[in-house]
């Protein structure tokens, strides 16, 4: 069998970013062996432990190096130190905006056995796929303050939408459609936001006409956010803006059972730079070197690196570990999970290695 290799670099991050990743990478190694591919990784100390150190939070060379990964995997970045903002932008924004990285995909699929708190939902009513904007709205940073701190201070704070930065993620959601259940939701707010909604609205109206086997039906965010919990079953691939997927992917989360769950991708669909993968937790300082944490958001992001690398059994493997480990747990995550983190790990990689 001849070999496929991929190099993909290593940012463990802060707090428990270096646990939950150690697992992840047993499990992308643990395919690897089954499958016949190698993922050749190159750790970067990257987070706030490293900009504490030296004041750097991504150097231009170290960026320039990043670029010629086959795709990037990150554990979590953050530290109690660090001022908010700094490693944000510094480094996750920037990555994004200079890596076209203007999907941030995230899957909300309830797994077998996983405790969730909607009374009565089941695994088939809950898969659904959220496409967020990830390089325009509130991220461009556009507004101000005038007569700060004073009884007439103003501020503002502007969404910047552009039809290029809408139609591109819109097209990727009409593909993603086509390859599962052809049904996709536009989430805005267009009796409110008459400008940026109509701009979407519009946009998705004009490339529904060339995907004539798509459904398409629109939901206010709030609408939307009442249907995720009662009737999640409505939604297979929603597209939004920014910052209403940043609001309703939190949600999400917590429907298929919290964010310790919850994985995702920020996607260069046309691979002219390495898309970037990371669990949606952060990095829990107050827990590092417990073993409390639940490496299984990580080994999830890892799967969906695979299957963008195109190893879609590898990544079908994976998520069939994590469905299969899960359920044996006492709790998702804590000092009660009923195993450590690395413990887990080793039960998922060897999960991936004797699947038949």
């Amino acid at each position: 069998m001849d070999q496929r290799n991929h190099r993909v670099a290593i940012i463990a991050g802060d707090g428990i970013g270096p646990e939950v990743t150690d697992q992840a990478l047993k499990a992308i190694h643990a395919a690897g062996e089954k499958c016949g591919f190698r993922i050749h990784t190159e750790p970067y100390d990257l987070g706030g432990t490293r900009y504490l150190a030296t004041g750097e939070v991504l150097p231009d060379s170290v960026e320039e190096e990043l670029a010629g990964f086959d795709a990037i995997l990150i554990g979590a970045v953050g530290t109690p130190e660090v001022p908010p903002g700094i490693l944000e932008r510094g480094l996750l924004l920037r990555l994004r905006f200079d890596f076209e990285l203007y999907v941030n995909l995230r899957p909300i699929k309830l797994l077998p056995g996983v405790p969730t708190p909607i009374a009565g939902l089941t695994p088939d009513r809950c898969d659904m796929l959220v496409l967020r904007e990830n390089t325009e709205g509130p991220y461009v940073g556009t507004g101000g303050v005038l007569r700060k701190g004073t009884p007439a201070e103003v501020a503002t704070q502007e969404s910047v939408n552009t039809r290029f930065g809408v139609e591109r993620i819109v097209r990727y959601g009409f593909e993603q459609a086509m390859g599962r259940r052809l049904h996709l939701t536009l989430c805005h707010k267009t009796n409110v936001l008459i400008y940026a909604g109509d701009l979407w609205d519009r946009t998705v109206g004009e490339l529904a006409e060339q995907y004539p086997d798509i459904k398409v039906e629109y939901a206010h965010v709030d609408a939307l956010c009442l249907h995720m919990v009662t009737q999640p079953e409505r939604f297979d691939v929603i597209v939004t803006d920014n910052l209403f997927g940043d609001i309703i992917t939190d949600l999400g989360a917590a429907v298929q059972g919290g964010m310790g769950l919850a994985a995702s991708g920020n996607i260069n669909p046309e691979r002219t730079y390495p898309s970037l993968f990371e669990p949606v937790h952060g990095s829990a300082p107050d827990i590092v070197g417990r073993g409390w944490a639940n490496p299984a958001a990580a080994v999830l992001s890892a799967a969906m690196c695979l299957d963008h690398l195109g190893e879609v059994e590898g990544a079908t493997l994976l998520e069939e570990a994590v469905a299969g480990v899960l359920p044996t747990l006492k709790s998702m995550g804590g000092p009660d999970m009923g195993a450590s983190t690395d413990q887990l790990g080793d039960r998922i990689a060897t999960a991936v290695a004797d699947n038949d």
